[in-house]
């Protein structure tokens, strides 16, 4: 809870009715909370008079093996959801840095996170097949359910995705799953921005079909492939075939394992590769299960986090046009999806307000990741062009400008 909401009084509903209720019963501005994973995240939240925690909100309500859907009230952590998934060989094919740090399902719809997966299977806004969100003046109102094709009403869950909170209580999500897979495998190539670029367009252009493609400012280009173990291993090999042997410069693919320095080129701690074999893979069987020492890919998400100093940045941005962009800001920590266009950067303090510009400018977009606590930088960037519709769609649905006040200051 932030400072400004200290007195503010709190409500823990734990199903569809009680959570109505407290919409019902109360009369002020609400925040809506969950376990504080974003609590940082876009415009800092006004003062309140209701905190509406909805942590309360959990518990899978309908799982469908066969037709791979799952309905989960909202304030479930995605991480407790999978877990329970896990014996049926299925997953929500989601994968964001906070999951492991206990998002919920609703949290993660509603500031529109994504992870290195999005690649291939999107972001939430993909995944979601319906939901059952509960308005300011308590009117409860449904779109979708667990028939994908279901193309009847409006998609609400593409209107919340990225609301942070504004314009609905998310109460209960029904989520399309995916099988685990039988095998991954992740490749560490060292290499620059530049290079990289050159990397992901031919591994995106070629038949490997990586599961995850990104790009970390320490160095390292991280390639997920996933599949049967016939089938990967010998797209693994013609993903050696093309990206070629180790260049002069000693550029080479780096054995992952636990050691922190394994993922690091310039470690001298780290032992290059055997000469007889310049490619060396980590690869994980689906039944050694997901937390793992030593994850690159945890490592990798965690590298950009705000300081005293700097502020993070969640980037938009078309693929073709994100390493030059990223090439002009001056981030201290970068990861890059070089596939998705998404990027996480941290920046100075005083360089934030121009980064914003410059991401508008190149039509991406732009929203702060966490900064230090009352540092005066701008959440946002300049508007969007469709700012009169979020406007007229904030006022149809909360007329009275009860929910997440600050959230899209200044926009909203």
């Amino acid at each position: 809870m932030s400072q400004g909401n200290a007195t503010a009084s709190p409500l823990r509903p734990t199903d569809l009715r009680s959570l109505r209720d407290a919409l019902l019963d109360t009369a002020g501005t609400v925040r809506i909370a969950g376990t504080g994973t974003a609590a940082g995240w876009a415009g800092t939240p006004a003062p309140v008079d209701t905190v509406l925690d909805t942590t309360g909100l959990t518990g899978v309500i309908t799982h469908n093996p066969g037709d791979m859907t799952v309905s989960v009230r909202a304030g479930t952590p995605l991480r407790e959801l999978q877990a329970e998934l896990a014996p049926h060989g299925q997953h929500v094919a989601f994968d964001a840095a906070r999951v492991a740090d206990g998002a919920t399902v609703g949290g993660l719809v509603a500031t529109a996170d994504a992870g290195p997966a999005a690649l291939v299977f999107g972001s939430m806004r993909d995944l979601v097949i319906g939901v059952t969100v509960v308005l300011a003046d308590g009117t409860v109102a449904r779109s979708g359910g667990h028939v994908i094709k279901n193309v009847a009403g409006y998609d609400l869950a593409k209107l919340l995705h990225g609301s942070y909170g504004t314009l609905g209580v998310l109460a209960e999500v029904v989520l399309r799953l995916h099988p685990v897979p039988k095998r991954t495998a992740t490749l560490a190539v060292a290499c620059s921005l530049e290079e990289a670029a050159a990397q992901a367009a031919t591994v995106l252009g070629g038949p490997y079909e990586p599961a995850a493609l990104e790009w970390t400012s320490d160095g390292t280009l991280l390639i997920r492939l996933e599949g049967t173990e016939d089938a990967l291993d010998a797209r693994l090999q013609r993903l050696r075939e093309a990206l070629g042997p180790a260049t002069s410069d000693e550029r080479h693919v780096r054995r992952l394992g636990s050691d922190e320095s394994a993922v690091r080129p310039e470690a001298s701690a780290a032992p290059g590769p055997d000469p007889s074999d310049q490619w060396h893979v980590r690869t994980t069987r689906s039944d050694e299960g997901a937390a793992r020492t030593g994850d690159p890919w945890e490592r990798h998400a965690s590298l950009v986090l705000g300081t005293s100093s700097h502020a993070s940045l969640r980037i938009g941005l078309r693929p073709s046009l994100l390493p030059h962009l990223l090439g002009a800001l001056p981030a201290s920590a970068v990861t890059a999806g070089l596939g998705t266009g998404v990027a996480t950067v941290s920046l100075p303090l005083d360089a934030v307000a121009e980064a914003h510009e410059r991401v508008s400018a190149a039509g991406g977009t732009s929203v702060m990741r966490s900064r230090p606590p009352g540092a005066d930088v701008p959440a946002w960037g300049p508007p969007p062009s469709a700012i009169a519709v979020l406007r007229a769609v904030k006022t149809e649905l909360d007329p009275r400008g009860r929910l997440g006040p600050g959230r899209f200051d200044p926009w909203i």
